[in-house]
C-alpha cells in the first residue's frame, strides 16, 4: 500500500485543477486535493475547476474558483453579485437548493448517528414559489468612503471590508427603496458617520424592518452615543416621503465591539412597535424583538408545526423557548391550554401582549428556565400532553434534555434552525422517543440555512 506523504508543501495562491464532488453544509464546494479535502466557495458538484489556495490549515484548504473548466447543468446566473454573506446559493437552480437542504439533514445524522438515523423520514423540503423579495429585516453597517461618501451594506466574508449594496434580492422591495433614500439623506445632511478604525463618529447601523400583512415599516438608528446633529432632519424627510414608516428609533451602542445592538433604545417618532399578523393572530414587535425574517415561509413553518403536533381540545401544551409567543399562539385553538416560557423578560411582555391583542384566554407565559417551571408545574398538577421546543442554533442544552427525559410528553414536536445540533440533540432524545418524520422548510432561499420541523413520539 502506498504510503501517503504528509510533507506536502501547499502555498496560498498556489492553483491546481479540482473535480467538485459535493457540497458541505455551508453550501461550499468540496473537492480533494493530494487527498487533503479544499472548500470552495460558489462550486458546485460535478464541477472541474482552476482553483486557487487562500489559506493552508493542517488538515483542510481554502481555495476560491480561478477558472471554471467544466460548469455543472445545475449553475445559474445569480441576481445579485456581491461578495457578502446571505446569497451563497444563488448560483444554485432553486431546485437543486431545496434537494440540498434536505440532504444538509442527512449529512448531520450521518455524523452524529442517532439510533436508527437511516430509516428516518426525511420529506422534501417546502420551498418558495418564488424565491426572492423575502427578508422583513435589513440591519446594514453605514460607513463614509471618498469624502462624503456614504455606504450601507454587509461585510464581506470573514471581513471588516464593507460592500455597498444598492440592490439585494432576497430583501423586500421597500426596504431597499428606503435604505437608499436614507443613504443619500445621510450625505445630505451631513450626518457623522462612526469611523470603525478611529473609534470616532456617531451612526453605525441602519435597521430596516417591514411587516407583510400590515404594510408597516419601523427604522432604528444605531449610534455610538446619544446626540447627532440633523438625524431629526434626516426622519423628518424620510417620514414624509413614505407615509408606511410609522416608528423611528435610536439605539446607543458606545461599545466597539462586533455586537450590533446597545442597550439602551428610545423613539424618535411615531409608535414604539410595529404590528404584524401570522394567519389570525396578531403581533406588537419591539425594536429588539426577535421575529422570523420570512413571514410568508413562517405560516408554513407554523402549519406543519400545527400538523406535526395535531392536538385536541383536551390536551395541554408548553411552549419553551417562546419568545414573543408566535408557535403557542398559532396553535393555541386547538389546545386546552398553552403554557410558555423564556428566561427574557421582554420578550415574555411581549407574548402576554399578543396573547391580549389575539384575544387569545387559554395562555399562560412565565420568566424562566423550562426546567424550573417544568418542576413548578408539575408539583401543582400541570404535567402537558405536549411540547413543542425552539431553541437557539446552540439546540437544547443539557438540562433541557434532562428536563424533557424526565418529564416525556406524550407528543413532542422540535424545530431546529441548525441541522447539526439537531442531529447531536436526537442522540439522547430517541432513547425515549421515535422520530415519524424530518420536515424541512426553505426559510432562507439562496442561503445555506434550512429549519426543520421533527415530530416525535414516546415510545
Amino acid at each position: 500500500m502506498q504510503k501517503v506523504k504528509n510533507d506536502i508543501k501547499i502555498k496560498v495562491g498556489q492553483k491546481f485543477p479540482l473535480t467538485i464532488k459535493r457540497l458541505g453544509i455551508n453550501g461550499e464546494g468540496i473537492g480533494y486535493f493530494k487527498r487533503k479535502i479544499t472548500f470552495v466557495p460558489q462550486a458546485l458538484p460535478g464541477e472541474v475547476i482552476l482553483a486557487e489556495v487562500t489559506k493552508v490549515h493542517p488538515k483542510y484548504l481554502n481555495a476560491k474558483i480561478k477558472k471554471i473548466r467544466k460548469a455543472s447543468p445545475d449553475r445559474v446566473e445569480p441576481v445579485d453579485n456581491y461578495d457578502v454573506g446571505g446569497i451563497e446559493l444563488e448560483h444554485l437552480a432553486y431546485s437543486k437548493q431545496l434537494e440540498f437542504k434536505t440532504d444538509v439533514i442527512r449529512q448531520s445524522l450521518e455524523k452524529f448517528k442517532p439510533t436508527n438515523y437511516e430509516n428516518m423520514e426525511l420529506r422534501p423540503t417546502l420551498g418558495m414559489e418564488v424565491p426572492y423579495e423575502y427578508r422583513n429585516k435589513a440591519q446594514f453597517q453605514v460607513r463614509k468612503v471618498k469624502g462624503n461618501k456614504v455606504i450601507a451594506g454587509l461585510y464581506k466574508p470573514n471581513s471588516h471590508i464593507l460592500v455597498d449594496l444598492p440592490t439585494f434580492k432576497t430583501q423586500m422591495p421597500l426596504t431597499m427603496e428606503i435604505m437608499r433614500k436614507i443613504v443619500k439623506l445621510l450625505e445630505k445632511w451631513n450626518i457623522s458617520i462612526y469611523d470603525e478604525r478611529r473609534n470616532s463618529g456617531i451612526l453605525k447601523t441602519v435597521v430596516i424592518r417591514q411587516t407583510l400583512k400590515t404594510e408597516q415599516v419601523q427604522i432604528v438608528f444605531v449610534t455610538a452615543r446619544n446626540n447627532c446633529a440633523n438625524l431629526n432632519q434626516v426622519v423628518n424627510e424620510i417620514m414624509a416621503a413614505y407615509p408606511q414608516i410609522v416608528s423611528v428609533m435610536q439605539n446607543i451602542n458606545p461599545s466597539r465591539s462586533s455586537l450590533v445592538w446597545g442597550e439602551e433604545t428610545f423613539k424618535l417618532a411615531g409608535t414604539d412597535r410595529l404590528l404584524e399578523q401570522l394567519g389570525d393572530i396578531k403581533f406588537e414587535l419591539s425594536a429588539r424583538s426577535f421575529f422570523q425574517l420570512n413571514p410568508s415561509q413562517t405560516e408554513v413553518l407554523y402549519t406543519e408545526v400545527k400538523k406535526a403536533l395535531d392536538l385536541k381540545e383536551d390536551e395541554t401544551l408548553v411552549d419553551a423557548y417562546c419568545g414573543v409567543g408566535t408557535i403557542g399562539l398559532f396553535v393555541s385553538p386547538d389546545a386546552k391550554e398553552v403554557r410558555g416560557m423564556d428566561i427574557i423578560p421582554e420578550a415574555i411582555e411581549d407574548a402576554k401582549k399578543n396573547a391580549e391583542l389575539s384575544g387569545r384566554k387559554n395562555i399562560h407565559y412565565e420568566v424562566g428556565k423550562a426546567e424550573d417551571l417544568f418542576a413548578k408545574w408539575t408539583k401543582n398538577d400541570f404535567v402537558p400532553d405536549a411540547l413543542v421546543v425552539d431553541p437557539p442554533r446552540t439546540g437544547l442544552d443539557d438540562k433541557m434534555i434532562e428536563t424533557i427525559l424526565k418529564y416525556r410528553p406524550n407528543k413532542f414536536v422540535y424545530v431546529s434552525c441548525n441541522p447539526s445540533t439537531l442531529a447531536r440533540d436526537l442522540v439522547k432524545l430517541v432513547k425515549i422517543y421515535n422520530v415519524e418524520y424530518i420536515q424541512s422548510v426553505d426559510m432562507f432561499p439562496q442561503t445555506a440555512r434550512v429549519e426543520a420541523v421533527v415530530k416525535l413520539s414516546k415510545k
